[in-house]
């Protein structure tokens, strides 16, 4: 069954993998019942033979099975015939993936040495000048004719060498013809895929992978969900490659990534994923293959209570309607609880680890840009004072047992809320399972769901229980519970990002509260802040749309990044894009305020949204050229 969101509700309740066909590369196929295959991306000059070579077996010996190399011009491409052949002399025959931007003639010799080759629809024929255009049907016809007859050689010669191809539609790079039907969005991307797969069909060549990358987790998701649906609808069911692209660095980059991924995966979709950080490419593969490990029993779950109704679009984005309490629900911004009720001596240390500062003046302690919102006490007496945006939460009987304030609420359990004497006037938090029958919970308007799971499809079973809420008319707000394994750090990491990120991504939920024996208060606060910040939920801290670096590259990507970050850090909400080059950018950084673009040796132009407007800057004086630019803009504040 491929329907997935349009027309089974079943598989939004229990995990069944998309029946994509089998797509041979080389002599790993994809699809199918095939493992989820792990890929990443060369960083060297491709006529760099040596060093190429020598980075895709650190990847292959790394857990990678296929790995991409950019030919951004013939020469290049013809080089990959040369690697490959010193690979086989070494012993490797890993699948190697030509990586196209704009140039055909590339695409057509690398398609005669290699596995695979890469097309991005919106640059490989197809116009991107960032300009605004008005086509009539009559012109659009036109400009299809045309990609199809530059298109369709490469797609023959595919054919006749058993090369298999990607089409990868990235949201940043849409044409200008497109932009012009669809606007910038989820729809543009599946459509701009579309068009080239119908070409391929239309030629009976059928060994295509599509990808519908994006740096936003809510747009790649979304686009996605549509490509799925949409080949359905026109009879085809090509492989799926995911990925987050421009995903940056360090915990940002692969909270972002398992966000992305992570979420489509455990829905069924996607049968080769790539993680984009802006690390060494080695890098990426433990992250990879973790992410996908993480759904290793996912299809031994328990069986899921199946849904009626969807009452939401899963094709866009809108917030869950719930009744504001207090600081909670409404149009407010999701929250963050921390648990204080295990801590030993004194709370200070906890506190400044909740993201707390001390003010002298006031001898208050107050919440800072990521201070969570709520602080759980559990039955620890406190006599600390906070400042009145901060909510502290007590268990039910020591709550009752004490002098209330304004700003402090009980935290119940179902059975002790209905045989509770004393309640709070406003507010009342309440833990609740997603196996107690929804058809049993109290009405009260004044309830807050803590709401947790104990499935191994987690993030399906919290789905379904919010959207039976829903479909009950139920506007009590919810905060997803998640007590995190005792595992890893990383591996706390990536799985909290896609379950909980998943539901924020749909707009179901109104907090999280993320709980773990091992992580420190430290790691989950941040953890909880990452997730809000890459579903876009909340945004709290500087957000950076970075490229992974490959030989296109005009400049060290990772050095640049890091000397970027140490300057803007404390810019909240503020998005900057840093692209080694002008195929990743401006477009890639669709979303960003600012960008950094290398343009040419030494050279690298900056960006406000996607214009110019300091061209050609001396990479030596660039970073400093930004501050000032964003200076100029009125988005800088002092550190």
């Amino acid at each position: 069954m491929n329907t997935h969101f349009s027309k089974s509700l079943e598989t939004l309740t229990r995990y069944q993998r998309y029946e994509s066909r089998v797509v041979n590369i080389g002599d790993i196929p994809l699809g199918g019942n095939n493992p989820i295959r792990i890929q990443s991306m060369t960083n060297t000059d491709t006529m760099d033979t040596a060093g190429t070579v020598a980075q895709t077996i650190r990847l292959v010996e790394a857990g990678c099975e296929y790995v991409r190399i950019t030919a951004p011009s013939v020469k290049e491409a013809q080089n990959l015939g040369v690697i490959k052949a010193e690979l086989k002399k070494r012993g490797y025959t890993v699948p190697l993936i030509a990586d196209i931007h704009f140039v055909p003639r590339a695409a057509e010799e690398a398609a005669k040495l290699v596995e695979k080759v890469r097309v991005n629809p919106g640059n490989y024929v197809d116009r991107k000048r960032f300009q605004e255009f008005e086509y009539n049907q009559q012109e659009y016809q036109a400009e299809l004719d045309r990609i199809e007859q530059r298109f369709t050689p490469l797609v023959k010669l595919c054919r006749e060498e058993g090369t298999a191809m990607r089409i990868g539609s990235n949201h940043g790079s849409l044409s200008d013809r497109i932009l012009s039907h669809y606007g910038d969005t989820p729809q543009g991307m599946v459509e701009s895929a579309m068009e080239f797969v119908r070409i391929c069909a239309t030629n009976q060549f059928h060994d295509l992978v599509i990808s519908m990358k994006a740096s936003n987790t809510r747009i790649m998701i979304q686009a996605y969900r549509l490509l799925v649906d949409q080949m359905n609808r026109e009879g085809f069911n090509y492989p799926l490659h995911l990925g987050v692209t421009e995903a940056g660095d360090g915990d940002d980059a692969r909270i972002k990534s398992s966000l992305g991924i992570g979420s489509l995966l455990r829905d069924g979709l996607g049968d080769t994923i790539r993680v984009s950080l802006t690390e060494p490419p080695e890098a990426e593969i433990p992250v990879a293959i973790s992410i996908v490990n993480s759904i290793k029993n996912i299809a031994q779950h328990a069986p899921i209570e199946p849904l009626k109704t969807l009452p939401i679009n899963m094709f866009e984005y809108q917030r869950r309607k719930t009744q504001p309490l207090s600081i909670i629900g409404g149009d407010q911004v999701p929250v963050v609880i921390a648990d204080l009720s295990q801590t030993e001596g004194g709370l200070d240390n906890y506190l400044t680890e909740a993201g707390y500062l001390f003010d002298l003046m006031s001898d208050t302690w107050v919440a800072g840009d990521q201070g969570a919102d709520i602080l759980y006490f559990g039955q620890k007496d406190t006599e600390i004072k906070l400042s009145e945006n901060t909510l502290c939460l007590y268990d039910s009987e020591t709550w009752s047992n004490s002098e209330t304030q304004d700003n402090t609420y009980p935290l119940f359990t179902l059975e002790s809320y209905s045989t509770a004497e004393s309640k709070h006037k406003m507010a009342n938090f309440v833990f609740v399972e997603t196996s107690e029958s929804i058809g049993n919970l109290p009405g009260d308007s004044g309830i807050i769901w803590l709401l947790s799971s104990k499935n191994e499809h987690q993030m399906a079973d919290l789905r379904r229980f919010i959207l039976e809420l829903t479909n009950q008319g139920n506007t009590q707000p919810i905060i997803l519970l998640n007590r995190l394994k005792d595992e890893r750090r990383e591996e706390l990491l990536l799985a909290a990002s896609a379950e909980i990120g998943a539901i924020l991504n749909d707009g179901l939920s109104d907090g999280i509260w993320l709980r773990s024996s091992t992580l420190s208060i430290f790691d989950i606060n941040e953890l909880s802040f990452g997730v809000l910040q890459a579903s876009r939920s909340r945004m709290t801290k500087t957000e950076y749309i970075a490229c992974p670096s490959c030989g296109r590259t005009l400049f060290d990507l990772e050095e640049v990044t890091a000397q970027i970050r140490e300057r803007t850090s404390h810019l909240k909400g503020v998005k900057i894009g840093i692209m080694g080059c002008v195929v990743n950018g401006p477009g890639e950084m669709a979303d960003a305020d600012f960008g950094y673009v290398g343009t040419g040796p030494g050279k690298v132009s900056l960006y406000r949204g996607q214009l110019v407007v300091r061209p050609h800057v001396p990479q030596l004086e660039a970073v400093d050229s930004l501050i000032e630019l964003i200076k100029s803009e009125g988005y800088w504040v002092d550190p």
